[in-house]
């Protein structure tokens, strides 16, 4: 019996420091970890998390019938429990297409395809709101980008935008985000980008945002020329964030300054 209790023990032991092992290991931050505390309870307290508010939202139009074909998104889905691990998938290649979209993207293909009914424009209430609802059941699970060998050259892709310089400052998101990451810029910290809070609830903004949406912040950031409202170049940077941050906690919506 002492036996099996010290062999119990010892693989107890092996366990938890395997589990430290792999933990120090992975030295990636969220951008949560280097907000204020009170940022982050902030982020944690669903009664107190704006983004929140687009999640209850999202609810309300799942459920909403809506477009030529008189369906809700719940008429094919059911409840929104069904989208748990949709969000830390995307973005992926639809059926009988060659390229990939975002979640976004996913929804307005839903909508205009299986409800008849126009596409949500770009950063609206509507479609954020249902992309924070969709987004939302996947919280607390790790991102899983889809090993899909069509992606990979969209990937590549993305990580050529990514260390490109561009703009009139002659600067790449690698420089910022990879090269001085957690360093101090304006007396706030860069963060390493990793997408693991979208959609987002910015306090500048005062609403909730896409990627797409910092993307553009950061290109005009950089003095650069921003993409067009839906140009494949968002969604190969998306790609390539998401396969970047693997294995890292969903955690949407995400509060940040």
């Amino acid at each position: 019996m002492t036996a099996l209790r010290l062999g119990i023990g010892l693989a107890i032991i092996f366990a938890a420091s395997y589990a430290l092992a792999q933990g120090a290991a992975d030295k990636r931050r969220s951008g949560t970890q280097d907000m204020s505390d009170a940022l982050q309870k902030m982020q944690e307290d669903d009664a107190a998390n704006p983004g929140m508010l687009f999640v209850q939202l999202g609810g309300q139009l799942w459920g909403k019938a809506t477009g030529a074909a008189g369906k809700s998104c719940a008429d094919c889905h059911g409840d929104g429990t069904s989208m748990k691990g949709v969000a830390v998938r995307y973005p992926a290649i639809p059926k009988d297409a060659d390229a990939p979209v975002d979640l976004e993207g996913r929804i307005n293909l839903c909508r205009t395809a299986n409800q008849q009914a126009d596409s949500f424009p770009p950063e609206s209430r509507e479609l954020l709101a249902l992309a924070a609802y969709v987004a939302h059941q996947s919280r607390g699970l790790p991102i899983a980008p889809p090993d899909d060998p069509r992606l990979v050259a969209f990937r590549a892709r993305g990580q050529d935008l990514w260390k490109a310089r561009q703009g009139q400052l002659n600067l790449s998101c690698a420089i910022c985000h990879d090269d001085n990451a957690g360093r101090k810029l304006a007396g706030v910290a860069i963060p390493e980008a990793h997408p693991t809070g979208y959609p987002i609830y910015r306090l500048e903004w005062q609403t909730l945002g896409s990627l797409k949406r910092r993307l553009r912040n950061c290109l005009a950031g950089i003095r650069a020329e921003t993409y067009a409202d839906g140009a494949p170049e968002y969604v190969m940077l998306d790609l390539f964030l998401m396969d970047r941050a693997r294995g890292m906690m969903l955690e949407s919506p995400g509060v940040r300054p």
